[in-house]
């Protein structure tokens, strides 16, 4: 049952990384916590999302806007040595509903048609808790998806400069998680595992983002973040 409920999760991640840009550690990390310990589970996570990154970004070079992407790597610098501190000394269930309470508020403001003005300082500002929540918890998605939400920025841009930031911060993530944290045979025994299931989510994953319009995108993008914010609501209180 284990066996089955990983190569779910990992295929259904994969799928839904390489159709948005944001979705692998949204969806993968809450339930690899099912299988694993915090620390394997979100070194699983960054060691199969740096991949899917390092897969794709040849695709969508064309779709990054580098202006952003600069501002948002310059927050992630501070935010990155913040999150594994937190990783090292918070207790994990109160990081997590602190997260969800934090995911559900502003998912529903986006709902609402609130909006947001991006600007430099913004663009750091979520680069740092980007960062933060990576070398954390392995979720850099839920900033950089709301933050962009809010902006109407297209399905296309989104998917490409987030990619291209995922690779500079899940890359550090992990190179600070196995420093500070250590790691385990678990960890790269599992990732090679999931190596091949990783493969067959590129390619639907990309058949899918083809024939979504923008519309059903932004709507998937909520369904997304609620599901995210509820469930780590969730499972922050269980012992």
């Amino acid at each position: 049952m284990s066996i089955l409920l990983f190569i779910i999760i990992i295929l259904m991640a994969s799928i839904l990384q390489t159709s948005t840009g944001f979705g692998f550690s949204i969806l993968a990390t809450p339930f690899l916590l099912l299988l694993f310990e915090p620390m394997e589970a979100i070194q699983i996570n960054l060691i199969l999302s740096l991949i899917i990154s390092l897969a794709l970004i040849t695709k969508i070079k064309k779709d990054i806007d580098f202006g952003i992407l600069k501002r948002l790597i310059a927050g992630s610098v501070i935010g990155l040595p913040l999150g594994i501190v937190t990783f090292l000394f918070l207790d994990i269930n109160k990081l997590k509903m602190g997260i969800s309470i934090i995911i559900l508020l502003l998912t529903m403001l986006l709902i609402l048609k609130f909006r947001i003005n991006q600007n430099k300082g913004k663009d750091l500002l979520v680069g740092g808790l980007s960062g933060s929540l990576t070398a954390s918890i392995g979720m850099p998605g839920p900033p950089v998806l709301l933050y962009f939400s809010g902006t109407d920025t297209s399905k296309e841009k989104l998917r490409g400069t987030t990619l291209a930031f995922y690779l500079f911060i899940y890359l550090m993530s992990l190179f600070i998680q196995i420093i500070f944290a250590g790691t385990s045979k678990t960890v790269w025994l599992s990732s090679g595992l999931a190596l091949p299931l990783v493969g067959v989510g590129l390619y639907l994953g990309q058949l899918l983002f083809n024939k979504v319009n923008q519309r059903f995108f932004r709507i998937f993008t909520y369904v997304i973040l609620l599901f995210t914010g509820v469930y780590l609501l969730i499972d922050s209180w269980r012992p």
